[in-house]
């Protein structure tokens, strides 16, 4: 059963049907198209700005208010992967919250900043359950938005908001720190008597917040668990909706990747617009397995002879045989007892990608204190703390300046601080990683940094002072620590 949450009341969502039915990021419906920071902590709030329902205290605090009055512990052991999770609340202070984040009303100021047409904004309409796009050429234009919203009854889908409304940043950005992967959204705006999407399911964990007016939900048992594709399903195959409802202003809904899902916006009403949130898109055990075999491999083929040994003539030729199966499952044992025993997994791509693509930390004001770090200069007698620690990766990789034969384990430091958020899960954006290198010898060192609340710079676990100093000059510079 899905949990209802009605204000502080708990009840059961009815479920019309539970049966089986049979069988990164570019936008989409839920992020996928079909077919830098201060350096120092500053003021979150500022006056004028709408009064939040939200607790930006910590990534954890965040998330327990967004799906209030429901606990963290319950959500997850019960709902996160699992099955959908409804939260009707009637109270006013909230609806009048998630109408601050966007509003239909936001397009026209936006259009006037150079909006353009599949990449930022998709005109669309469910017709006989296919998905029609009516997206015209070049710049988006209010006037032709409207048009299109009020004449042809069109959804309008506008990508990727966080880019351009500092409240959904500050939401995405905390949640992006608490799940440790990209949260990226897309908001919804269909007029009355209209449905944008025919039924499908994402490759997304997706919650929604309903900003205006309302929207009827129908959600059905998905086909492929946990999915890691987007698809459209045809109305005949997925049979009856297991769960319908209609969400209201200041509503969340949740469900997990492969939930078969369609909304429209009820006739006689005025229009919809809800916000998806989304993330833990090629987040999974098999995508963390293939990022960290490569180093595992490269690891064990150093010692052990047998790898490094010339695969049969003419294999790649050939169809693999039951020889070659028997040898890769050896090879996949040993692989599996050196893993038991290893401390450091060399990481490929997964844990960089995240850092280098993820929203910066969110600051108010005009960025200014981006250029140069802040406070005082460290040296040996200085005691000194981590900063942002939720915007840095550490991790051990091999060196890429050096040839194969002479490779060696490095230290990487990738930090978010400098991120563009107006390029933001935009897909085709070129994104540069930020960040720093050291010797596998500083591991300690820099162990103590991250695992205390302030350190003696003369207490660090190096040889000299110079490699002390040296140390804590190198991450002030890029803003991840201060001085105290």
């Amino acid at each position: 059963m899905c949990a209802l949450f009605s204000g502080r009341c708990i009840s059961s969502l009815p479920c019309l049907e539970d049966r089986t039915m049979p069988k990164k990021a570019k936008p989409t419906e839920n992020g996928k198209e079909e077919g830098s920071v201060p350096c120092k902590q500053v003021k979150l709030e500022a006056a004028g700005e709408p009064s939040s329902t939200l607790n930006f205290e910590s990534p954890s605090d965040l998330f327990e208010s967004l799906i209030s009055p429901i606990k963290t512990d319950i959500f997850f052991r019960e709902f996160w992967e699992k099955k959908p999770l409804l939260i009707q609340r009637d109270d006013p202070a909230v609806a009048t919250y998630y109408r601050s984040l966007f509003r239909l009303s936001d397009l026209k100021s936006l259009c006037s900043r150079g909006m353009y047409y599949g990449r930022d904004i998709n005109v669309c309409r469910c017709v006989n359950g296919k998905k029609k796009v009516l997206n015209k050429d070049g710049k988006a234009h209010f006037l032709q938005l409207r048009k299109d919203f009020d004449q042809k009854r069109a959804t309008i889908q506008f990508h990727q908001p966080q880019r351009f409304k500092d409240e959904l940043w500050r939401i995405q950005e905390k949640l992006e720190c608490y799940f440790g992967s990209l949260v990226g959204s897309n908001v919804y705006i269909t007029p009355a008597g209209s449905q944008g999407l025919p039924p499908h399911y994402d490759d997304v964990e997706v919650f929604i917040l309903q900003l205006e007016g309302e929207k009827h939900w129908r959600l059905y048992q998905p086909t492929v668990p946990l999915a890691r594709e987007y698809s459209v399903e045809a109305e005949d195959r997925i049979g009856r909706p297991a769960h319908e409802f209609t969400l209201k202003p200041g509503d969340l809904l949740y469900f997990p990747r492969g939930t078969i899902h369609q909304a429209d916006t009820p006739p006689g009403l005025a229009h919809s617009t809800h916000v998806t949130i989304s993330t833990y898109q090629n987040n999974s055990w098999g995508d963390f397995l293939l990022d960290t075999m490569s180093g595992l491999v490269f690891d064990t083929a150093k010692e052990d002879v047998e790898l490094r040994a010339g695969i049969p003539r003419q294999l790649l030729l050939v169809e693999a045989t039951a020889v070659t199966t028997r040898k890769l499952s050896g090879f996949l044992r040993t692989l599996a007892d050196r893993l038991e025993g290893t401390r450091e997994l060399l990481a490929a791509d997964m844990k960089k990608d995240f850092v280098t693509s993820r929203l910066p930390p969110y600051y108010m004001g005009d960025g200014s204190e981006l250029s140069t770090p802040g406070g005082q200069l460290p040296r040996l007698d200085s005691t000194v703390r981590l900063q942002f620690k939720d915007h840095i990766v550490l991790t051990v990789g091999l060196d890429q300046d050096q040839s194969d034969e002479t490779q060696e384990k490095m230290i990487y430091i990738y930090h978010s601080l400098k991120n563009r958020r107006e390029t933001h899960m935009m897909g085709n954006e070129e994104t540069e990683g930020h960040g720093l290198r050291f010797p596998l010898s500083h591991m300690d060192a820099l162990k103590q940094i991250w695992g205390h609340p302030a350190v003696s710079v003369k207490d660090l676990n190096l040889p000299t002072d110079a490699e002390k100093e040296n140390l804590v000059l190198s991450l002030w510079t890029e803003c991840l620590i201060q001085v105290v």
